[in-house]
């Protein structure tokens, strides 16, 4: 297909964004064609733009809307669904340079930021203030706010804190018309209307380009304390989770890592987490209530792990000791490319169902023959599943894509979904079809068709618009 854009467009996008917001050198573009899901297809953008305003935004893609050129818009490239692939032609329109906090109100509690902001970024900036903003992915020293808000992310704190949307008070919005949408509000409490921020927040750049986000913000957390627990099975592990749950606690912070995940993380760091004892399973959990209060809930959490029969159980509340023993959980991914190149998956499932999800992904890995190691936020159910290969070799690339589709289908049939925070994008778009049936898909191509009646915002994501044998 012929991926270069005519002249004329190239000529308004230039005075929309600048010559050094332009690129077009077919080398240099290829660097903005897909995120980190190597499953997901991608093509050949035509041009990327890299507005640094709202209104370089709205001008991109009045051009782009009136040349039928469509629009992929990306954040930082940290994404795991395909979301912000490229199509063949398209323009990808990078928000990295829109990266300016606007405002902290400490008052209100919240701020206005805008897409480009990197996460990390924004959680220092807020902490001068004794503010927490709470979303935190794996990618969080690099990720960006847009993409957040677009993936919907979550991260290791959403057993306390939610996912992105749950820190969301408002947004602005460019329109397939250019027309900036300001939806939410700056006030604690507001139901006017539909909640259509929350419609723009997971929706992966399919209905608009979020260009500026209105943030709750949340007091700063105490001091942490934290636990680590070994269980020799992996029932044990899901029944302390089944307990923590319905004993009423919240802990901040709730991580499981299956044994293949705590092997590779021992070698890689050059430590002992458990596997080499024989231990099946690691919880990890932290309490930041501070004080007598962190000690408390961390003790009721000691007491339930033992009684349900781990092997060792450990709390501290030193704050380095407890940064350690996060930091193992943070490793397994960095860990598992000793053994090749990784595919991670992302399901949810009901917390009671996470250890059939831990089984079942050790008969997958048995079945075609690849390491997969579990790890997730046990705290709300979140798992993610990640599949080693070799990547030299198309046969175990095509079987690590086989084991990535079986593990979707054993979520579902646990009463799960098939993203929790990554998203659908280009790779799950027939699961999401199969998840939510042909009526919830008609409702979600309805609302596509009725914003972006050209289908000009990121075609193909999600779901296609039009049942493909009717194109």
């Amino acid at each position: 297909m012929n991926t270069t854009l005519g002249d004329h467009l190239l000529g308004e996008l230039r005075d929309a964004v600048g010559a050094n917001g332009l690129l077009a050198d077919p080398d240099v573009v290829l660097g903005y064609q897909r995120d980190m899901m190597p499953l997901a297809p991608a093509g050949t953008p035509g041009a990327v733009v890299l507005p640094s305003s709202t209104e370089q935004v709205q001008a991109v893609v009045r051009a782009c809307a009136a040349a039928g050129v469509p629009i992929v818009p990306r954040g930082a490239g940290s994404g795991l669904s395909g979301a912000a692939n490229a199509i063949d032609g398209c323009v990808v329109l990078a928000t990295t340079r829109m990266n300016h906090i606007l405002e902290v109100d400490p008052d209100n509690r919240l701020a206005v930021v805008e897409p480009g902001v990197v996460n990390r970024d924004l959680r220092g900036a807020v902490e001068k203030h004794g503010l927490f903003y709470p979303p935190d992915p794996s990618s969080y020293d690099w990720c960006t706010i847009g993409g957040n808000l677009s993936t919907n992310a979550g991260g290791l704190c959403c057993v306390k804190y939610g996912v992105t949307t749950d820190s969301v008070l408002g947004l602005e919005t460019v329109l397939a018309t250019g027309e900036l949408l300001r939806t939410g509000r700056r006030t604690v409490k507001g139901v006017a209307g539909y909640d259509l921020t929350k419609l723009f927040v997971g929706s992966e750049g399919t209905l608009g380009v979020i260009t500026q986000a209105t943030l709750a913000l949340r007091p700063l957390p105490q001091a942490p304390a934290t636990l680590v627990a070994t269980f020799g099975s992996t029932a044990a592990a899901g029944a302390a989770v089944s307990r923590v749950v319905r004993e009423g606690l919240v802990p901040s912070l709730m991580e499981i890592m299956d044994q293949a995940s705590i092997r590779a993380v021992e070698q890689h760091l050059s430590t002992e987490l458990g596997a080499g004892t024989g231990s099946a399973t690691l919880l990890i959990c932290q309490s930041d209530g501070g004080g007598e209060t962190a000690r408390r809930e961390i003790r009721a959490i000691e007491q339930i792990c033992t009684d349900v029969g781990a092997e060792l159980v450990h709390w501290t509340d030193d704050l380095e000791e407890g940064r350690m023993l996060l930091a193992a959980r943070r490793a397994v991914l960095p860990s598992l490319e000793i053994y090749g190149a990784w595919l991670t998956d992302d399901v949810c499932v009901p917390r009671t169902r996470i250890a059939d999800l831990i089984s079942g992904c050790a008969e997958i890995s048995e079945r075609y023959g690849l390491l997969i190691a579990v790890v997730g936020h046990a705290g709300d159910g979140n798992m993610h599943p990640t599949i080693t290969y070799d990547p030299g070799s198309e046969r175990e690339f095509a079987k690590a894509h086989q084991a990535f589709d079986e593990i979707l289908a054993l979520g579902l049939s646990l009463g799960g979904t098939v993203t929790g925070e990554h998203g659908v994008g280009k790779v799950k778009r027939e699961w999401l079809a199969r998840e939510i049936g042909p009526v919830g898909l008609g409702v979600h191509r309805a609302i596509k068709a009725a914003l972006d009646p050209g289908n000009l915002f990121n075609p193909g994501s999600m779901f296609a618009l039009y049942d493909e044998d009717k194109d």
